[in-house]
């Protein structure tokens, strides 16, 4: 999931430390205007907070906040699905391409 004005770039300075573009893993949720630039790489599962400017790997598991690479926490797995509630009141997540009915139902 990648919501809006996020940043995937390539460093082409030559002689840069992290000349190169980014690699994402799967699973992984980009909070809006993060920022990914250079020869990184995003572990699967991962969550990017927003505004939060990556240019150091990020290993598989982790959540990410802030100007400078910080994990702030590291878990088996995470879950990154997008949960949302649909016409009919119902817990729904997108998933593979498309949302369907929720197993897992939030309190309100």
């Amino acid at each position: 999931m990648i919501f809006q004005q996020v940043t995937i770039g390539s460093n082409r300075t030559p002689g840069s430390k992290h000349w190169g573009a980014p690699i994402i893993g799967d699973n992984c949720y980009i909070g809006a205007g993060a920022k990914i630039i250079g020869n990184v790489k995003i572990g699967d599962n991962c969550r990017i907070g927003a505004n939060a400017v990556v240019t150091k790997d990020v290993p598989s598991n982790s959540t990410v906040v802030l100007g400078e690479v910080i994990v702030i926490a590291r878990e088996p797995t995470l879950d990154t699905h997008y949960y949302s509630k649909n016409s009919d009141g119902k817990w729904i997540v997108y998933n593979n391409g498309k949302f369907e009915l929720s197993e897992v139902q939030f309190g309100e």
